[in-house]
């Protein structure tokens, strides 16, 4: 299991790569959520759910299967498999919390094994922790596009092309890894989508016998749990959204806000190594030490820095660097990544981008990348050409040079994506929900604060709590203001004052 950090950080290749879904068959792009209910309503649907068969599966946990329709349109058609995992409540249990890391693409069942880290034993004292592997991620029927010699290929592909030639090349990648996904998923990729995975969602609240939800999502977890709460407002009784994605927002304006939160993360980062000790950019002024980290990585397209036989190609790199900065704590960490790549060494920057890859030692992947990538292909629109990609990269360099075109290509599969789009962006309202709790971080550079902002005020019943703080989410980073809201909101019930900001800590 990864580092506990590393699920402050499952939301990059989400938004770079841009990773969100799709709705069942027959519904038109463009539709909103609360439009698409099915036939039959919430009544129905809940007598068809049974309930969850247990069984011990190490360190307390207990493990099981949940059965969902491949199409919930056809209820009683073809089903999968959704991998389930609990962590029974400690003292009195006032029911299940259903928790989410984000990505798309990210496991819930893992995160949840993280349940003794990633929530608070108070919090854990009163709720069973429940996490599971949404569809196409995981041990729920994987999504599968590459083979890990193509992911590696993928990966390290060039992300910022300077010429015609390598523009082609990298349009001829993107199209191969759609085509992959088409040979290997065709059935499932229609089926991917947010929406059905709320739907999913709530038959998971059937079967663990609550009658309302409460649920932890962080990241993409936040879009996941809008849409919940849109679709269901009546079965909410708690959600807390943490690092909030605006479900209003283009994916080309969430990708050139994203990428502007990563080169503020930068320079926040920057500041705090120049006013320490051993900081690789020491004598220079905070621009040129900018200035400084934009040359490395540009250098790393002409001559790839040394990975321990793994050229450390420039997408790795900027890869490499985007990872630390999802959590302040690992700001060392890229003190010392970048001390060795000025000398030429990118082992420690490869590390990073292996992490967030979801690569493994032996050279393996996760599928979180593929998954994510087919969820958020589906819950487009995005541009259908490289040339309006190129466009998107072009006009988000004046801002973020150093991290804009590589988030903007990144998107680049899901012009050729063989399913299609089934979300359009617009506002989720969940009228007639009870108070919804929106987190935001201030400088978080993955989910900018902006976003949680904007999610609050679409929600008719959302409640802002700001964290003036660096990172990716909030709770369970260390803030004492943020933990104990989070904490009493989930527990009793009450949220804290609209527009809280809980200060940051050093």
């Amino acid at each position: 299991m990864r580092d506990y950090r590393s699920w402050r950080a499952s939301a990059l290749l989400p938004m770079s790569g841009s990773w969100w879904a799709p709705v069942s068959r027959g519904v038109a792009a463009g539709v909103t959520v609360s439009a698409v209910l099915l036939a039959g309503g919430c009544g129905r649907e809940e007598r068809a759910v049974r309930g969850l068969r247990w069984s011990d599966c190490g360190d307390g946990f207990e493990c099981a299967t949940l059965r969902v329709p491949l199409d919930h349109g056809e209820p009683d058609g073809e089903q999968l498999e959704l991998a389930v995992v609990r962590l029974p409540a400690s003292g009195p249990r006032l029911g299940s919390l259903v928790v989410n890391p984000g990505g798309p693409g990210a496991s819930g069942v893992e995160y949840a094994r993280a349940a003794r880290l990633a929530v608070s034993a108070k919090v854990r004292e009163r709720f069973d922790v429940v996490g599971f592997d949404p569809r196409g991620v995981g041990r729920s029927a994987p999504v599968e596009c590459l083979d890990d010699e193509r992911l590696d290929a993928f990966v390290a592909m060039e992300t910022t092309p300077d010429t015609a030639a390598e523009q082609g090349e990298l349009e001829a990648a993107a199209r191969r890894f759609a085509a992959g996904c088409r040979q290997h998923a065709a059935r499932l990729l229609p089926h991917l989508g947010t929406v059905d995975v709320a739907r999913d969602l709530d038959r998971l609240r059937q079967a663990l016998g609550d009658r309302k939800l409460t649920y932890l999502g962080k990241s993409y977890g936040t879009f996941l749990g809008a849409v919940y709460a849109d679709l269901f407002p009546d079965k909410v009784r708690a959600l807390v959204l943490d690092g909030a994605l605006d479900p209003a927002g283009s994916r080309v304006r969430m990708n050139a806000e994203q990428a502007v939160g990563f080169e503020k993360a930068l320079r926040a980062y920057v500041e705090d190594c120049l006013s320490g000790r051993d900081c690789p950019f020491a004598g220079r002024d905070v621009e040129a030490a900018m200035d400084e980290v934009g040359a490395l990585l540009r250098r790393a397209d002409v001559r790839p820095l040394e990975g321990g036989g793994r050229p450390v190609t420039e997408a790795l790199a900027t890869l490499g660097a985007l990872t630390p900065l999802y959590d302040r704590a690992s700001w060392p960490e890229l003190t010392e990544a970048l001390r060795r790549a000025l000398k030429g060494d990118g082992s420690l920057l490869l590390r990073n981008a292996d992490q967030l890859a979801g690569r493994q030692d032996d050279g393996t992947y996760s599928n979180q990348l593929e998954a994510g990538l087919a969820v958020n292909c589906v819950d487009g629109p995005y541009p259908t050409t490289a040339a309006a990609f190129a466009a998107d990269a072009a006009e988000t360099s004046r801002e973020a040079p150093r991290f804009g075109p590589y988030i903007v290509w990144s998107s680049l599969p899901c012009a050729f994506w063989p399913a299609r789009p089934t979300f359009s962006p617009h506002p989720l309202t969940a009228e007639g929900a009870p108070p919804i709790l929106v987190v935001g971080t201030k400088r978080d550079p993955a989910t900018p604060y902006g976003w949680a902002r904007a999610l609050a005020g679409e929600l008719r019943s959302g409640v802002l709590l700001g964290y003036d703080g660096d990172g990716h989410t909030a709770y369970g980073g260390g803030s004492p203001c943020v933990d104990d809201a989070v904490d009493r909101y989930l527990v009793e019930g009450v949220p804290p004052g609209d527009g809280v900001i809980c200060p940051g800590i050093r």
